[in-house]
């Protein structure tokens, strides 16, 4: 006997008028998405019949459709106690048309690729795998989700949150209401204030804010008292800012050598008014101040903009350690879905760790432990599809080879036949290179890492006849043995180690003897405290070490909870390959994601002169005088914020107390760290104007990161938001500063605002 109480019928009238209720909500939700009769919608609103896939033998029909408020969506389930389930649509990372999951890639035949999407989500939830009845419903669920994400960032969090608080949608918004909607968007008021500005309002005396008295409580929610004074300084003509009032201003305090038909461009492209006055208002300046030319990321960084024909090791190269798994390394899942993760957020070195699969076929998994495995073909296949998608510069493979020659020999076989013209095997050119190819040579290639029977030369000539023979094992592999624990002996197969090219691994054996013994191709990885300990001690020889041959730097074996050390000071030795475990936010991979922010976020940031030159005696421990001593004082004042999210969602009354901390990374001598006072239960726009100054030494290896918490006198702080970038790449003046998650996702609508000067020391 059921436990489930059926919900009495609705008589016809009644069920004609709850569809009339139901059309008009998803009517007046989508004409405020700007898709206002869209047929996708519509598609979505209506819903159908998908199968749910979770393997071979799991695949059920579950009705799924898109809710009245446009941005939930339900699905039924089987389950006892949870017949229905919703997500929303903020929790979507992104949507993938094809079969273009591991799940889908797995349980799913190729003949109905057209049919499959998965619904990928933030964070570490699981994804949707779907299949549709046929290849164009499968594309309008694909579209119109795609179009709710993209139409959703464009509407205003404040206006959201608005609507969230007319609990009974008629709207107005009453005392309550109003109430509800300040804690929502992080304001803590007492009722007398919240009467006050309800009074304001409330023009008609209705006792609810409707029409025109909404638009007046919204706008002086939104108005930015520090924005006044900025306009008003400049606003010179009668009382808004002429091109000469905007070119005075972008000369003088954004301190930016422009001329004045760039200051004409800014106002024909924000003024808001339209009425072709080439004047800019006060919203339009506020427009401008929030868009790419008023972030502190310097616009013309957002693409690639250095010299990409440079040999391969001068670059730095973004890095992934144990790419394969999604969580810790004792008995996380491994999937090709982290090493999708990893290429779409241009990681352009993944690791690779092979062993002897079943059936023939080899396997990546954390070898010894419980970690899953997954399949080397369908890793290849996966990384083929994702690794251009972001960046065009070449991808390394980092091959940690512990397989049998037989499936050595598959592993060859799968690398040449998926990634075909792709792969380099053989080096560019007829002629033996004594330097490595650029960025630029590579773009759309894939590099092999590992071991090799022999010396580059004999790729142009045919002696060789060494089928296979033994080498050491993988120095990462050595480091995870015990104490104690000779080196293991590996036998090579020649197809595999016919494809490493310019990434030959070899063993570390002091730098006098890699500069008389080491090609250019050989390279050597260090654990994080022999490298640690190389750069304390040998700074100069390190950085000339990285001046002709590559370095590769992972995680101790002992961080097994996939933790990440300090990239930063292997940054500062010339280190290429700084090896992070990317599926773990943490401070270090913010660092990471500054690093590699600008230059068109390819993966690939040349490093500064002084750690190319041959003749650099740079040491980022003593700074002694060369080039690289360009003392500077960086002055930042921190203003304001904007639209904190809530970090207590679950506490209905929990406001956010902000504090901002600014922190400089580079050399030992500019690491520094100050930090506002907190601001009590304001979220929304709190302000601090508080001044901070930073003595810099060596300000092309410097980076700056912004951090936003919420005070806790008990406990650790709450990270609220972060945001990273080089010190090179900062903009000067008045500027937003966006805010991103601990997994580096954009916060939408939430940032800081900031005024920033980095002049020459005296």
């Amino acid at each position: 006997m059921s436990c489930l109480h059926k919900c009495p019928k609705r008589t016809q009238s009644q069920e004609l008028a709850f569809q009339e209720q139901v059309r008009r909500v998803a009517h007046e939700n989508g004409k405020r998405l700007g898709l206002e009769g869209d047929a996708d919608l519509q598609f979505l609103l209506v819903g159908g019949e998908l199968v749910k896939i979770r393997s071979n033998s799991w695949k059920k029909n579950r009705f799924f459709k898109l809710q009245e408020d446009c941005k939930t969506f339900w699905h039924e389930s089987q389950k006892v106690f949870k017949r229905n389930q919703t997500f929303s649509i903020d929790d979507i990372d992104s949507v993938r048309k094809g079969r273009q999951s591991e799940g889908l890639n797995k349980h799913t035949d190729p003949r109905v690729e057209e049919q499959c999407f998965s619904i990928i989500f933030k964070g570490r939830k699981k994804n949707l795998d779907l299949m549709a009845p046929s290849g164009g419903e499968a594309k309008q669920w694909v579209n119109g989700i795609e179009k709710i994400i993209t139409n959703m960032k464009k509407t205003h969090w404040i206006i959201n949150c608005m609507r969230k608080a007319d609990k009974n949608e008629d709207n107005q918004m009453t005392l309550k209401e109003l109430k509800h909607f300040l804690r929502q968007i992080n304001v803590e008021v007492d009722d007398t204030y919240a009467e006050e500005i309800f009074k304001n309002c409330d023009k008609s005396n209705s006792g609810a804010l409707e029409g025109s008295e909404i638009k007046h409580f919204y706008d002086l929610l939104t108005h930015r008292e520090e924005i006044d004074v900025i306009y008003e300084k400049y606003a010179e003509t009668e009382g808004q800012m002429s091109t000469t009032d905007l070119l005075n201003f972008l000369l003088n305090e954004q301190r930016e050598q422009v001329s004045r038909d760039y200051a004409e461009h800014l106002i024909e492209k924000y003024e808001v008014d339209g009425k072709g006055r080439k004047r800019l208002t006060i919203d339009g300046f506020l427009m401008y101040l929030h868009q790419e030319e008023g972030s502190i990321l310097n616009p013309a960084h957002k693409h690639v903009y250095q010299d990409m024909n440079q040999p391969l090791n001068h670059y730095y190269i973004s890095s992934s350690h144990n790419t394969y798994l999604m969580e810790d390394q004792l008995k996380g899942p491994s999937s090709t879905e982290a090493y999708i993760k990893a290429l779409m957020k241009s990681c352009r070195c993944v690791e690779l760790d092979c062993w002897d699969g079943a059936n023939g076929e080899p396997v990546i998994y954390h070898g010894y432990t419980l970690t899953s495995k997954v399949v080397f073909r369908d890793v290849i296949k996966a990384i083929k599809d994702y690794a251009f998608r972001t960046s065009e510069y070449p991808v390394i493979l980092s091959l940690e080879n512990h397989c049998s020659v037989d499936q050595q020999k598959l592993m060859a076989h799968h690398l040449i036949s998926i990634l075909g013209d792709a792969l380099v095997t053989k080096p560019l050119g007829d002629t033996m290179p004594t330097n490595f190819p650029s960025p630029e040579d590579l773009k759309g290639k894939f590099l092999i890492k590992g071991k090799r029977l022999n010396k580059l030369d004999a790729a142009f000539n045919n002696n060789n006849t060494l089928e296979e023979d033994t080498v050491s094992e993988e120095d990462e592999a050595a480091d995870c043995k015990e104490n104690g624990q000779k080196k293991s002996k590996i036998k090579l197969a020649k197809p595999l180690s016919d494809i490493v090219i310019y990434c030959k691994s070899v063993h570390f054996n002091g730098f006098e003897h890699a500069k008389d013994n080491q090609a250019f191709y050989e390279m050597s990885s260090f654990k994080e405290s022999k490298a640690f300990n190389l750069a304390d001690t040998s700074g100069t020889a390190y950085i000339h070490h990285n001046m002709d041959k590559l370095s590769r730097i992972y995680p101790a074996g002992s961080r097994t909870d996939s933790s990440n050390y300090n990239p930063v000071p292997m940054w500062n030795v010339g280190c290429q390959i700084v090896a992070l475990n990317f599926q773990t936010p943490s401070k270090e991979m913010h660092l990471n994601q500054g690093r590699f922010l600008p230059n068109g976020v390819s993966g690939y940031i040349l490093k500064p002169e002084f750690l190319r030159s041959l003749s650099s005696q740079f040491d980022p421990n003593t700074l002694t005088k060369g080039p690289w001593l360009q003392r500077k004082t960086f002055h930042i004042m921190v203003i304001s914020a904007q639209q904190l999210p809530k970090i207590n969602k679950d506490k209905h009354k929990s406001i956010v107390d902000p504090l901002v901390r600014v922190e400089i990374y580079g050399v030992p001598a500019d690491n520094a760290s100050k930090e506002t006072h907190y601001i009590d239960n304001n979220g929304f726009n709190p302000m601090w104007n508080e001044r901070f100054e930073f003595n810099i030494q060596v300000p092309e290896l410097a980076m700056v990161r912004f951090v936003v918490e919420d005070y806790d006198s008990t406990s650790q702080n709450d990270l609220i938001g972060h945001y990273c970038l080089p010190l090179t790449s900062v903009q000067s003046g008045y500027r937003h500063v966006p805010l991103l998650t601990k997994r580096g996702d954009v916060i939408c609508s939430a940032g800081l605002f900031v005024h920033l000067m980095l002049i020459d020391a005296p």
